[in-house]
């Protein structure tokens, strides 16, 4: 019974422990969380996708299109080609013909002969032609009540004036472009994760500086204290020192405070709880961050991603010039289709379902098109914007790089002058101690000496992250990842 108790205990501590422990997050693990969560990504990742997708839809005008089409149509009459007459001429011609060929006949004598002898030919001869006339009647009696037309057409395009071509290059052109803004809006989430996380790690450090100044003031407070109460210093001396702890201690609420807005930034750019447990762990690798001697201006201009979209931009602006032009050339396309109808008039008039082929070549040839003229001259203007566009980004670029590669430098010498500064405060800190100890020097130079050695350790901790943040900001400038 023991060993089971023992047992349910230890698996309620393995359950348990996951739960109560904290979350580490890494510099790397922010990076990925971003890149997975963030909804600005997100959405130039569908629009990357739907770049693509307008490609292939341009990519589908070079092959010809297939359509069916269907039509029915009732109608309240027929459609006659004969008039009614010409109906009760037809269905009794023979019996015209008989009495046409009797009144033709005078003779009274004649007339009774040939009736005597042929009325049984002419009787026959007049219900054959009755008959054919009432069959040419029907044929030509079209039911046209009910009407059904049909076809397949394709239509193949031959030459567009270079419409699909330019079209098609600058649907791939704009997913060329759809693709780098996706890659700069991960570059530029990264940096705001970057800036985020090292004012964490600047504040954390600063927050535990704050909180050690404060532990000397406060035993400094309870040595004066002491000191006051056995009238070796005086209520002024005591007063100073509660004044200084004061104030540290509403640093340290500020730096907490601080802390914790960045702590909410960095989390809502990695899509976490704003108010959630984790520990932020700072990136302890360090590299030779120094600035650069000599820069290739020329590698830096191809890297960055602003002057990749303006070059896209350029090469769209010279296929809208085509595009343009297309408007003034011949335009022709080829057709075939097969086509069905009923009633049907290939082989006279019937109510049959039949079809035939038809093929045809469609040209179209402008003439006088003053509007497509000036459409030539407006791109060429927008194309030449977008030309000095460039060699105005170049400029700006440059100077950018330049300017942050020059507070790279600057940087580093800060940080060896702060770690210069640091180490003799440190040193003058220990002798201020060691000298109040002995009664040498007043608490106000044992609080100066303090105060100096919080300067100097901050100033090193701002020193180091300017240095990472400035050589992140010149890597990025620099087209670099």
């Amino acid at each position: 019974m023991h060993r089971f108790n023992t047992l349910i205990l230890g698996l309620l501590s393995f359950f348990a422990l996951p739960v109560s422990a904290q979350q580490v997050l890494t510099l790397d693990q922010c990076h990925q969380l971003a890149l997975q969560s963030n909804n600005s990504i997100k959405i130039l990742k569908e629009k990357a996708a739907e770049s693509e997708d307008l490609r292939k839809l341009a990519l589908s005008e070079f092959f010809p299109r297939f359509s069916a089409n269907a039509l029915y149509h009732w109608n309240e009459k027929n459609i006659s080609i004969l008039s009614d007459q010409q109906k009760q001429n037809l269905s009794t011609i023979g019996d015209q013909a008989t009495s046409n060929l009797a009144s033709a006949v005078q003779s009274p004598l004649l007339s009774s002969i040939l009736g005597a002898v042929l009325a049984e030919p002419l009787s026959n001869m007049a219900s054959d032609l009755n008959g054919l006339g009432q069959q040419i009647v029907d044929d030509f009696d079209i039911s046209s009540r009910n009407v059904f037309v049909g076809g397949v057409t394709m239509t193949q395009p031959i030459f567009l004036g270079g419409k699909i071509r330019e079209a098609y290059r600058m649907a791939r052109l704009s997913a060329e472009l759809a693709g780098i803004q996706y890659d700069k809006g991960q570059e530029d989430l990264l940096v705001s994760v970057d800036e985020a996380y090292w004012h964490v790690v600047s504040l954390q450090h600063k927050v535990e500086l704050a909180r050690q100044y404060c532990k000397l003031l406060e035993d400094l407070s309870r040595d004066v204290d002491a000191m006051v109460e056995a009238e070796v210093a005086t209520r002024a001396d005591q007063t100073k020192v509660r004044v200084n702890l004061n104030e540290a201690q509403m640093k340290l609420t500020q730096a907490i405070n601080g802390l914790d807005m960045y702590r909410m930034l960095l989390f809502q750019l990695c899509d976490l709880d704003l108010r959630g447990d984790y520990q932020i762990v700072e990136d302890s690798t360090w590299v030779n961050l120094q600035s650069y001697s000599n820069i290739n201006m020329q590698a830096v201009w191809d890297s960055r991603s602003e002057l990749k979209m303006l070059n896209i931009a350029e090469q769209m602006a010279h296929s809208t010039v085509r595009l343009a032009v297309s408007n003034l050339l011949p335009n022709i396309a080829a057709t075939a289709s097969y086509l069905w109808t009923s009633p049907s008039f290939f082989n006279g008039v019937s109510n049959k379902v039949e079809g035939m082929i038809t093929l045809g070549v469609v040209a179209n040839v402008p003439l006088c098109h003053p509007d497509a003229v000036y459409g030539v001259r407006i791109a060429k203007h927008k194309r030449n914007e977008v030309l000095y566009q460039i060699e105005e980004a170049k400029e700006k670029i440059e100077l950018q790089v330049t300017k942050l590669n020059y507070e790279l430098e600057v940087a580093n010498k800060k940080l060896v002058q702060a770690q210069s500064n640091l180490v003799n405060a440190e040193e003058n800190l220990k002798l201020a101690q060691e000298s109040f100890a002995a009664g040498v020097i007043s608490s106000s130079d044992l609080m100066a000496a303090q105060t100096a050695w919080m300067s100097a350790k901050s100033d090193v901790v701002d020193a180091e992250v300017e240095i990472r943040l400035d050589y992140r900001n010149l890597c990025q400038a620099m087209g670099r990842k």
